[in-house]
């Protein structure tokens, strides 16, 4: 495509991004490092970072894998980020009321770290950094592409400023509800898990000593993430004709509906932060790829919490997609050709069907309350922790260690 198109100028990239943050930027970033520069990339972000304010108390955390790390590591993305990230140490997973139980420690698996917790508005300013400094992106922010156009050749995307940009390759990594997958004809099927997600900070009285925690209980998980200065990141599970009760009680009331749910391994509930609810579906997009277009992240899957695998599993999107177009643009091929697509549909196909069907078992599992269900997964639990050989497939995907 010219630089010019319909009386408007048109700006050419060889890969436009839709949405900037953390798989999006992490996409743009991979391209670049990876690709020493070689690509033309615009990101478009439709949220401005909150860059002079740590929201402190009220931040939400997401669960790095150890595997996860080390992908960001091979960017160049780790450093700046360990600076502030919590280690966890020990899993703990549990079945309220009943005798089974699982741990999973770092020194049994001789590792320094079974994966992280990361503070959401603290890499976001990093990454939103890294993309505004970088030569060969270009970080559109705020703004939103109103329209696409495709033919052979590639896209002309239409921005909300009246900007026109043209692209071999046209990335969806805009959210769970991707209006760029929509203006592609990309459909997504949805599961809705009749759960919704509470989440708040919480300060406990016993130090969480890295150690993450994961309850299961009738009405859902219960999850408590190590954050910094003794915080914990809590996502707790509920049904949805108990979210007006509880998003309603007063801290006390609620640190004590909390405690009765979770229990005592880390002692008294003692503060808790403002919180926040959402309800809990899977959302998977009917196809990775379309013509001259992909889709990772939470635009191509949002998970349940249960396991802590929704950003790891998007993060291996970004760096097969990235691994697939930087070798496909080195055989001579353009960054939206159908064979690197067809490359990256294959490589992601299989990883995120296991994932998707872990985690929605698991949710099924555990929250069935009959006396076989209750029985088998107790029995489950028992034998992951007496037997390495059983734990080893739970252990390697909770730390990332996964094919892709």
């Amino acid at each position: 495509m010219g630089e010019c198109d319909r009386g408007h100028t048109v700006k050419q990239y060889d890969v436009v991004i839709a949405g900037g943050a953390m798989a999006g930027a992490t996409l743009a970033i991979a391209l670049d490092t990876l690709g020493g520069g070689r690509l033309k990339i615009a990101v478009v972000e439709a949220v401005e970072p909150c860059l002079d304010q740590h929201p402190g108390y009220d931040a939400r955390s997401i669960a790095l894998s150890l595997g996860s790390s080390e992908l960001l590591a091979s960017i160049g993305c780790w450093q700046a980020l360990s600076d502030m990230a919590t280690p966890i140490s020990d899993i703990h997973v549990s079945d309220r009321g009943h005798a089974g139980m699982l741990h999973i420690g770092a020194r049994e698996q001789a590792v320094n770290a079974l994966g992280y917790v990361i503070e959401l508005a603290d890499a976001g300013k990093l990454f939103h950094r890294q993309l505004a400094e970088r030569e060969s992106i270009d970080l559109l922010c705020p703004e939103t592409i109103e329209a696409i156009e495709r033919d052979l050749e590639g896209n002309i995307l239409t921005l909300a400023s009246g900007k026109r940009l043209a692209c071999s390759l046209v990335v969806a990594a805009d959210g769970a509800v991707s209006g760029c997958c929509e203006m592609l004809g990309i459909g997504r099927d949805e599961y809705d898990f009749q759960q919704i997600a509470v989440i708040a900070n919480v300060t406990t009285a016993e130090h969480h000593q890295g150690r993450a925690f994961e309850r299961f209980t009738p009405d859902g998980p219960v999850a408590l993430l190590p954050m910094s200065e003794g915080r914990c990141s809590l996502v707790w599970c509920i049904r949805p004709e108990s979210q007006a009760e509880i998003m309603g009680l007063d801290d006390e009331a609620f640190l004590a509906r909390l405690q009765q749910a979770f229990g005592w391994r880390l002692g008294r509930m003692q503060k808790a932060g403002r919180r926040d609810a959402y309800p809990l579906l899977l959302r998977c997009s009917q196809r990775l790829v379309s013509h001259r277009a992909a889709v990772v992240g939470n635009a191509a899957q949002t998970l349940h919490p249960i396991a802590g695998q929704g950003f790891n599993l998007g993060l291996r999107d970004v760096m097969s997609l990235a691994e697939e177009i930087l070798r496909g643009t080195a055989e001579g091929l353009d960054a939206g050709h159908q064979r690197i697509l067809s490359r990256y549909r294959q490589r992601r196909t299989p990883d995120r069907d296991a994932t998707v069907m872990m985690t929605a078992g698991l949710v099924g599992i555990f929250a069935n309350e009959s006396l076989p269900f209750v029985v088998g997964r107790n029995v489950g639990l028992a034998a992951m922790g007496w037997s390495d050989v059983c734990k080893a497939p739970l252990v390697r995907r909770a730390m990332g260690q996964v094919e892709r």
